[in-house]
C-alpha cells in the first residue's frame, strides 16, 4: 500500500547503521548531560525502520541493489 509513496530507497546495511545511529543518538538524549541535539536522532531511526529517505527520493538517489528496486516498485 505504501511502497507507491514511499519506496525502500536504501540498502539494509545502510538501513542497519541509521538504526545504531538513531539509537545511539538518542540514548545520549537520556544521560547525564542531557543535549538538545541528541533528539535528531528520530530522523535516522525512523528511516532505518522505514527504509525511505525522503532526502535520497528528492534527489533520485537510491543505495538499493536494482533487484530490490524491482521489488519496492510491486
Amino acid at each position: 500500500m505504501f511502497r507507491h509513496t514511499f519506496p525502500i530507497n536504501q540498502h539494509p546495511i545502510e538501513r542497519l547503521v541509521r538504526v545504531f545511529v538513531g539509537l545511539g543518538m538518542l540514548s545520549s538524549a537520556c544521560c547525564k548531560k542531557r543535549r538538545p541535539w541528541a533528539y535528531l536522532g528520530i530522523y535516522p531511526l525512523a528511516t532505518g525502520a522505514s527504509g525511505h529517505c525522503p532526502i535520497y527520493h528528492r534527489f533520485g538517489i537510491s543505495t538499493c541493489a536494482k533487484a530490490s528496486v524491482r521489488d519496492s516498485r510491486s
